[in-house]
């Protein structure tokens, strides 16, 4: 069995250092974890979609989190699930939200 540790810090995905991120991945699994230091948001994210499946687990925080016509209010300690291909988005509610994503397949944008 080996182990890997992430040694790598968190990457600033934005300008102004307010979205961190930090990736670890084997051959067909992926987890980030997201760091937002911006919040609360005014508007939600705009709405994207992937072909990967998510699974998140709120860290620290709360947020609204939207999948296509719905809406969900979502706290630290709460799991969400995406699936394939639906639109979906979220809006942090506090100044701090945590998030630990896991996806499969590999998000090639992300390495």
């Amino acid at each position: 069995m080996e182990v890997t540790k992430s040694t790598e810090g968190f990457e600033a995905i934005n300008p102004n250092g307010s979205l961190m991120r930090k990736v670890i991945h084997l051959d067909h699994l992926m987890m980030t974890i997201f760091e937002f230091h911006n919040g609360p948001m005014e508007t939600p994210d705009p709405p994207h979609q992937h072909v990967h499946e998510q699974i998140t687990y709120v860290a620290s925080g709360s947020l609204k989190l939207f999948v296509e016509d719905r809406e969900y209010l979502l706290k630290e300690g709460d799991v969400y699930k995406i699936e394939s291909n639906l639109n979906h988005s979220i809006q942090t509610l506090t100044e701090y939200v945590k998030l630990v994503d896991s996806f499969t397949p590999l998000r090639a944008e992300f390495l």
